[in-house]
């Protein structure tokens, strides 16, 4: 590995067929004030108590891609991590994540194509056990070779 490699990398090199990686996150009602004012999306569903009561969802809920972004942090920090781009993901949202869940994620290498330094990775996101987020990234793996 390249001494300039962040610490937690995991080169093409290194990379396996079955490795996965992971984190645990609650999100809290201060991640949904502060992504919906990064974002720009203020649906009263994310806001709005009253609002979000009358909605199929009978609450608030957090943004899909606050979830999905949870996806990109374990890409980002841990698998392959630093050095990483990503090139592709694909997301089906099939539950709400709601202030104070604690969102299980996890991404697993169901690809790997070393010459063109490419990672397939599945993606999941879980709330006490049930899938609330599922899909698939392409991404371009960091290397400790030299070219």
């Amino acid at each position: 590995m390249l001494d300039n490699l962040p610490r937690g990398t995991i080169t093409i090199e290194e990379i396996e067929m079955g490795m996965t990686r992971s984190l645990r996150k609650v999100v809290t009602d201060e991640d949904i004030e502060m992504f919906a004012q990064v974002s720009t999306d203020r649906n009263p569903v994310h806001l709005d108590d009253a609002y979000a009561q009358d909605t199929i969802f009978e609450g608030r809920i957090a943004h899909g891609m606050l979830t999905a972004g949870l996806v990109s942090a374990v890409i980002g920090e841990q698998l392959p991590g630093h050095g990483t781009v990503y090139m592709g993901q694909t997301l089906k949202f099939l539950g709400p994540v709601r202030p104070g869940d604690t969102v299980f994620t996890e991404v697993e290498v169901i690809g790997i194509d070393h010459a063109k330094r490419r990672v397939q990775l599945d993606c999941r996101c879980l709330v006490n056990g049930k899938k609330v987020l599922i899909g698939e990234a392409t991404v371009l793996a960091p290397s400790g070779k030299f070219d």
